[in-house]
């Protein structure tokens, strides 16, 4: 796995995630042990449904902790701000409706969508990164060609 960028709030976000799942270790862990003495563990179904808690949780816990490990901070002091890239809030101009959309390019693990925060590494944020304001974005889409004219970009 390489860096991955993040802005200092994803990190915080991964972070706090991740504490909040790995104290949730010792709970389902008592859980298993407490319907494990209720006897015969083939027909025990909180038994099955502790452990299967207890591995989806520790597997979520695996990916956090590898996200952490590799979370890069950008210094968005070094970032070019006649341009796109990663943190830019940009607004872009829809060519066929001529609407406005705004967006924020994020790292992995703090994309919304519904707050309109996409990664980076999407089509749309990558077809994003470099471009000045003036210029047009074009993004494949199951749609078609979509166009957009970037109308501003800050950090």
């Amino acid at each position: 796995m390489s860096a991955i960028p993040v802005t200092v709030e994803g990190k915080k976000k991964l972070v706090s995630e991740l504490d909040e799942l790995t104290s949730r270790v010792p709970v389902v862990a008592k859980a298993i042990a407490d319907a494990r003495e209720k006897g015969d563990l083939r027909e025990n179904a909180e038994y099955h449904a502790a452990r299967e808690e207890m591995g989806m949780l520790n597997a979520r816990i695996a990916e956090l902790k590898s996200k952490v490990a590799y979370a890069v901070v950008v210094d968005e002091s070094l970032i070019d701000p006649s341009r796109i890239a990663f943190g830019a809030k940009v607004t872009l101009l829809d060519m066929k409706d001529k609407s406005t959309e705004d967006w924020e390019l994020v790292g992995d693990g703090e994309e919304d969508p519904l707050d309109n925060k996409i990664l980076t590494s999407s089509p749309m944020g990558a077809a994003m990164i470099g471009k000045k304001v003036g210029e047009v974005v074009s993004v494949e889409a199951p749609a078609g060609l979509l166009k957009f004219k970037v109308k501003s970009i800050g950090y």
